[in-house]
């Protein structure tokens, strides 16, 4: 059977992966029998021979080059179903070691271990160790919100119907590995497994089209059905009461401390697809999805709630709700809940019908008035339970009334909060034009930035505006205003929190965070007050540091705007709160994976700083990708590694991708990533996890020496090799890329080759699907090895940082999951993809050297004689399904060779995005 030899010479102890490798035999062993059936005995029998050799190759029997001969000449029509064949193995590897992972979990749980890390209870236990005042605890978590932020460019390259069939293998697995199955029950699953494994092999994994963005926020609403309706409100009410029953005087999370966030459809930086419709699409699917769930879970209560006043007394206030709610039957008479239940979803149709384009099921009309804010359904639903609590009928109001409670509590009728975004520039050429238009200033551009500042603030000052309806404005104007301006009628219609954030990406000075504040007050969302009230702002204005450059000055951008007047009365309108955001992506690619994860470590202290000296209090936002190059690797150990002080009860973080199937496809991941990241946030609060203690500094000079030597290595490759764009065009499927159908967003902010104005996504997509996975590791190897030289005592330091530190620790763990996907080896096939011979081997020279240079030092500090010595998991994944990417990468390069040869068919282009698929399905990170 084909890839029952996945886990050979395993170095896990064998009663402990068993049952993973039973799982990976049994689902190897279906798709090897369903591609037998379906391509033939000739295909089989040449996946099978790859196989074969692939694991001949991991045991050094045979060399590179007679794989490669495997596939030399393949036609592309046999190279399809090979692909298909290893991609699919990949999915069902996932899933396999996801479940290994659950049932690992619950046997630590059975055996009375304590619980793990990042897990609410283990939290618990270290704040009980801990002596904390309520006074502080109060103060730290005052506003506390935990908010994970669903991006707008995805990188999942998966369709849904792939998660749909998945969802029902994994669901019948689970089932498969329940005791106490007789054999003919596990028959049944056995062949309803291979009916869903035949449906993969059916279903094509590909889009044959971009997704439209509007496809795009469909699929960011769908995980609230799958997970985050049913998992949110339940950690919400559990967090709420362990601190309250810790703290019983600090009246602590007033408000739920977790609420998402998107970013689908109101983010417009280099998307030129996201229009005032799209704002408007987005913010009232948001709402739809949030009603449809409350009238759906209405109706179920009703159900429920079946009492008779000739039983129970019901409260005066549930009498008149029951009285009011135009419910007439003669069949509910005696049935006041049930009676009342359907006033609250009667005034919620009537609020869905006056603010939606279309009228949730469930829907129950009358001539009821609407809610105007989902406080006053939350007081109904609190009625209810008070009402039923007083006839001792407590354990039903702690049933769905109160998940209900807290879901309009944490979602409200907008469901999360859709965050704009837009480019500095574009603020900056729009500002231009209007004030052109208005008479004001004829070239604001070419002004100083004082110059700007004074302009601008004089601006915020009045209320006149600077256009009319009938202005005759470019097109480019007339969108951003058109987008603004739907921001504007979403708020008034679903409450300030459908768009709460307008965020100025590449953001770099005072002038850039003004300029957005002018089209703000422009459509009404900035308000200039008067004399007997100041400044308002409904929306709240968030810089984007990025680059290295950025992110050393975004300190003294947020000094400097908040002693401007205007905006210092703003800032205290928001409640002397003010967000900053920090960009991963484009610091890597602009210095480096060690120096940009330093950067970030250094601006946030010296936001802190800066926060603390003007009075306010500092909310971070982690613009994170997938992948370590972005940002990505564990969120509980990334929250664990922020400086002191950079958390105080507040975090937001994106996410982005196939991490978002990865957290938020069922509820089972949904809680266990929801837990760690509030699990962290409460510790980075509440609890000293830096380390470091007095040796603080001394750390920090030892990082700041280390990040300038990477900054070097790294700008000595990209920016001083000659031929490095080269290089990294032809050796990675960059331009191929370009044509994947994984996102709606173009590759580049502009028409140009410049490195600069590359996105993230490809730039880190391109590196990963080369197997050299360069925005991971490149730089620190030779970084390392200067600072140490021949000095035992700096190796010693180092490992002492290793230990001690959280953030170092993460920087290398981090570094080291990268290498350990990486493969040089294979990195050397792409290489020959590059036409300049000198080209060529100067640029591959460099990373072959780096990389070995890389994990020598990773060795030397942490001791480890494996990339994955302090990752079993990954070690385990590693062993178990790296083998298998080895045919992926061949075929990917031989079809490139043959595409850019001039073979453009169909066939050929369509089986080198499958390859795209394959392996960024198999090493978890596409960009």
């Amino acid at each position: 059977m084909m890839m029952v030899a996945a886990t050979e010479n395993s170095k896990t102890p064998r009663e402990a992966t068993e049952p993973l490798r039973e799982d990976i035999r049994l689902l190897g062993g279906i798709l090897g029998d369903v591609v037998r059936e379906q391509a033939g005995d000739r295909i089989f029998d040449l996946v099978e021979k790859a196989r074969t050799e692939s694991f001949r190759l991991r045991r050094s029997e045979i060399d590179r080059a007679e794989l490669e001969e495997l596939f030399d000449g393949i036609d592309p029509a046999d190279a399809i179903p090979v692909i298909r064949a290893f991609s699919h193995f990949s999915l069902l590897a996932n899933l396999a070691e996801d479940l290994h992972r659950e049932r690992r979990r619950q046997i630590h749980r059975r055996a009375g271990e304590p619980p793990q890390n990042s897990t609410l209870a283990a939290t618990y236990r270290k704040l009980d160790n801990a002596d904390i005042s309520a006074e502080k605890v109060s103060e730290l978590l005052d506003g506390a919100l935990v908010s994970p932020v669903i991006t707008a460019h995805p990188t999942e390259t998966r369709r849904r119907t792939i998660f749909e069939v998945i969802k029902r293998i994994t669901a019948l697995m689970r089932e498969r590995n329940r005791t106490g199955l007789e054999d003919d029950e596990r028959d049944d699953i056995d062949l309803a497994l291979r009916r869903q494994i035949l449906t993969l092999w059916q279903t094509a994994v590909i889009r044959l089209t971009r997704p439209r963005l509007e496809t795009e926020i469909d699929v960011g609403l769908r995980y609230y059905d799958m997970s985050l309706f049913d998992v949110i409100p339940d950690l919400n009410a559990e967090i709420r009461t362990e601190l309250r029953r810790r703290w019983p005087n600090a009246e602590l999370l007033a408000q739920p401390i977790l609420r998402t966030g998107s970013w689908v459809g109101g983010d417009r930086d280099g998307n030129p697809f996201v229009t005032a419709d799209v704002v408007r699409t987005a913010t009232r699917r948001a709402a739809f999805t949030a009603m449809s769930y409350y009238l759906a879970e209405l109706s179920d209560l009703k159900q429920e709630l079946s009492m008779s006043d000739r039983l129970v007394t019901v409260t005066p206030e549930v009498a008149a709700l029951a009285d009011a709610s135009g419910d007439d039957s003669p069949f509910r008479s005696d049935e006041p809940y049930r009676r009342a239940i359907n006033g609250i979803a009667a005034r919620l149709t009537a609020t869905a019908r006056q603010v939606l384009d279309e009228i949730p099921p469930h829907s129950r009309d009358s001539n009821l008035p609407p809610y105007l804010r989902p406080e006053e359904m939350l007081a109904d639903l609190s009625e209810i339970s008070a009402s039923l609590r007083g006839h001792s009928d407590g354990i039903l109001a702690d049933d769905r009334l109160e998940k209900l409670r807290e879901a309009v509590q944490a979602f409200g009728f907008h469901l999360s909060g859709l965050d704009m975004r837009q480019n500095s520039d574009i603020h900056e050429t729009v500002v231009a034009e209007l004030l052109a238009w208005s008479g004001v200033h004829e070239n604001y551009r070419g002004l100083s930035e004082s110059e700007r500042v004074d302009v601008l603030v004089a601006e915020l000052s009045t209320r006149r505006p600077l256009t009319r309806p009938d202005a005759t404005l470019s097109d480019l104007a007339t969108s951003e205003l058109g987008i603004v301006r739907a921001a504007a009628t979403a708020n008034q219609e679903l409450g300030p929190d459908a768009v709460p954030h307008y965020i100025v990406s590449m953001c770099s000075s005072v002038s850039d965070l003004l300029e957005a504040a002018v089209l703000l007050k422009e459509v009404g969302i900035f308000d200039p007050g008067n004399a007997d009230e100041g400044p308002t702002c409904s929306m709240q204005i968030i810089p984007l540091f990025e680059t290295i450059d950025d992110l050393r000055g975004g300190a003294d951008i947020l000094r400097e705007i908040l002693a401007i007047p205007v905006y210092q009365q703003v800032v205290r309108a928001w409640g002397n709160r003010h967000e900053v955001m920090l960009g991963y992506s484009d610091s890597n690619k602009d210095g480096g994976y060690l120096t940009a994860n330093w950067a970030l470590y250094k601006a946030e202290l010296d936001l802190v700083a800066a926060a603390r000296d003007t009075g306010i209090r500092l909310r971070l936002f982690h613009g994170r990708g997938g992948t370590v190059g972005r940002g990505g690797g564990p969120s509980y150990e990334a929250i664990l590694a922020q400086p002191p002080g950079a958390v105080r009860g507040s975090l937001r973080i994106t996410e982005q991708g196939e991490v978002i199937a990865a957290k938020y496809a069922e509820p089972g991941l949904a809680r266990r990533n929801l837990e760690s990241l509030l699990s962290a946030t409460l510790e980075s609060t509440l609890l000293d996890v830096e380390g470091l203690g007095d040796d603080a500094d001394d750390a920090y000079t030892i990082l700041d020496e280390l990040a300038d030597m990477s900054r070097d290595a790294y700008a000595d490759l990209v920016q001083r090799t000659p031929g490095f764009l080269e290089y990294f065009r032809m050796s990675t499927p960059l331009a191929e890329i370009g044509s994947l159908n994984i996102g709606s967003r173009p590759a580049s902010r502009k028409a140009t080759n410049s490195l600069s104005d590359l996105r993230a996504i490809p730039w880190v997509l391109s590196w990963t699907q080369s197997r050299v996975m360069l925005p991971g590791w490149y730089g620190t190897g030779t970084a390392l090895q200067q600072w140490v030289g021949d000095s035992d005592e700096r190796l010693a330091q180092l490992t002492d940082l290793y230990r001690r530190w959280p953030f170092f620790h993460s920087v290398l763990s981090n570094m080291a999951m990268v290498l350990a996907k990486s493969d040089i080896g294979l990195a050397g096939r792409y290489a020959n993809l590059v036409p300049d011979t000198a080209v060529r081997d100067l640029v591959y020279g460099k990373l072959r050297d780096e990389h070995a240079r890389t994990v020598e030092m990773y060795k030397a500090i942490t001791g480890y004689d494996d990339l994955a010595g302090d990752n079993p998991q990954l070690q385990r994944s590693v062993h178990n399904r790296f083998p298998y990417l080895e045919p992926l990468n061949h075929l990917q390069v031989e079809l490139l060779t043959r595409y850019r040869s001039g073979d453009d068919s169909a066939l050929v282009r369509r089986a080198i995005h499958m390859t795209m698929n394959g392996l960024a399905t198999a090493l978890r990170n596409s960009g």
